[in-house]
């Protein structure tokens, strides 16, 4: 959850960062892109060292290391010494979602381990709507320093919980040596891959159709639907009711239906949606709650499609899944940051180009479906 954490809960800030920052939005907009790009090329190894070294302490150096940057954040007193400190958090936040997929393999199987995966997401749905509603209330009431504080304090607690309750998952016999010869075997062996690579971009692809609002937030609320700092419940609300519905979904589902009615269920769901985001930019109605409706039915497409994907991905590397699940990241992540650094501020523009974008977008994670679902496993 620090991940969402991370950029949603500090986006209601943006105006009084502006302000007391002396700076602007393109270079806040960086430390989004800094944090995303230092998350996806971090993501690469934490799945490697769990590997090597046990899932449960890279989590809990993970969660210190996030802790220290996130007071370090809310001690800066300009953009550029939040740069480097948004790089650090980016480089420690991912270990969680990548060793907590890891774990769920070590553990299930089958439709369990797609169940267990549908909780993941369900919890990491969460995120999206409790971060900004958090932070919108800290800003109103002691300023943006206090998200950054908030997150430090977030990251201990989640500290004191792996600590007391996460036991070890991976046995000492099936770990993988931590040297460079190995290393380099295993990552050529999973980019080499074609079948999960090509999984890993779909699914990249079809996060960022949805998460190319998330980067626009501010001027998608503020500018184009008239909302204010404390309105961002209004994209986070519909997309977060989307996520956990389509999770829970996607749980009850894991056991009754097969894996290719659960994909078509899941792309037909936000093809719809898609269709009808497009269709209302077009007429252009009055109301914001018109534009923000498309994403509670996207996400539950979306949520209902994740586990399938992710699990899918990992069953093609099954004695790589730490390193599989830190490229799935990376990959994930990766895009994340050229959203955010390209395509957010090229689309956010106006209402329409960020349907469009998010259009094309859909479509790739479509095609990239389909051509995984046809590739051999282990080519």
């Amino acid at each position: 959850m620090l991940g969402p954490f991370s950029i949603n809960a500090y986006l209601p800030s943006f105006p009084d960062m502006e302000r007391t920052l002396h700076t602007d939005r393109v270079a806040l907009q960086q430390t989004i892109s800094v944090y995303f790009a230092a998350f996806a090329f971090m993501s690469l190894w934490h799945g490697a060292i769990a590997d090597a070294c046990g899932r449960r302490r890279v989590v809990l150096a993970g969660l210190a290391t996030y802790a220290l940057a996130s007071l370090g954040c809310a001690c800066a007193t300009r953009v550029g010494q939040l740069l480097p400190l948004r790089a650090l958090q980016g480089f420690s936040a991912g270990a969680g979602i990548v060793i907590g997929r890891a774990v769920v393999r070590d553990l299930h199987e089958g439709p369990l381990a797609r169940r267990m995966m549908s909780q993941v997401v369900m919890m990491y749905g969460l995120a999206p709507a409790v971060a900004p509603l958090v932070g919108g209330a800290l800003q109103r009431a002691f300023g943006w320093r206090a998200v950054f504080l908030f997150l430090a304090l977030l990251a201990a607690s989640l500290f004191a919980a792996v600590a007391l309750r996460l036991p070890e998952t991976l046995a000492p016999q099936a770990r993988q040596p931590f040297r460079l010869a190995p290393l380099a075997r295993g990552y050529a062996r999973v980019l080499g891959n074609r079948a999960f690579m090509t999984w890993s971009l779909a699914y990249a692809a079809m996060f960022g159709a949805f998460f190319i609002y998330v980067l626009s937030a501010p001027v998608f609320l503020m500018r184009h639907l008239g909302l204010g700092e404390g309105d961002f419940l209004w994209l986070f609300g519909p997309a977060t009711a989307g996520l956990v519905a389509g999770s829970a979904l996607a749980g009850k589902a894991a056991a009754r239906w097969p894996v290719r009615l659960t994909l078509q269920a899941g792309f037909a769901l936000m093809g719809a949606a898609i269709a009808f985001d497009l269709a209302i930019c077009l007429a252009a109605p009055a109301g914001a709650g018109w534009y923000v409706l498309h994403l509670f039915v996207f996400n539950l497409g979306m949520a209902l499609a994740m586990p399938t994907l992710t699990i899918r991905g990992l069953d093609c590397v099954p004695e790589r899944r730490g390193m599989g699940s830190s490229v799935q990241l990376f990959v994930q992540t990766g895009f994340n940051a050229l959203i955010a650094a390209v395509l957010a501020p090229l689309l956010w523009g106006s209402l329409l180009s960020l349907a469009l974008g998010a259009t094309v977008l859909f479509l790739c994670a479509g095609a990239g479906v389909l051509l995984a679902a046809h590739s051999p496993t282990h080519s």
